[in-house]
């Protein structure tokens, strides 16, 4: 199950993050690429908390 970033598509340009979580690992992908990366689900936790506290804000 592929589940939308609550950001994702903004204006309606049909831009789109999307992650699946199976496993060990999660699978990343977007309108762009839809054949995406997969990564350790660990990787993938820790990045999202990273995004979550503001770790990437400019």
């Amino acid at each position: 199950m592929w589940r939308k970033s609550s950001r994702s598509n903004n204006g309606g340009n049909g831009n789109c993050v999307e992650v699946s979580l199976a496993g060990r690992s999660a699978r990343v992908r977007d309108s762009k690429n839809p054949a995406g990366p997969t990564v350790a689900l660990p990787d993938w936790v820790a990045f999202a908390q990273a995004v979550k506290c503001g770790k990437f804000n400019a």
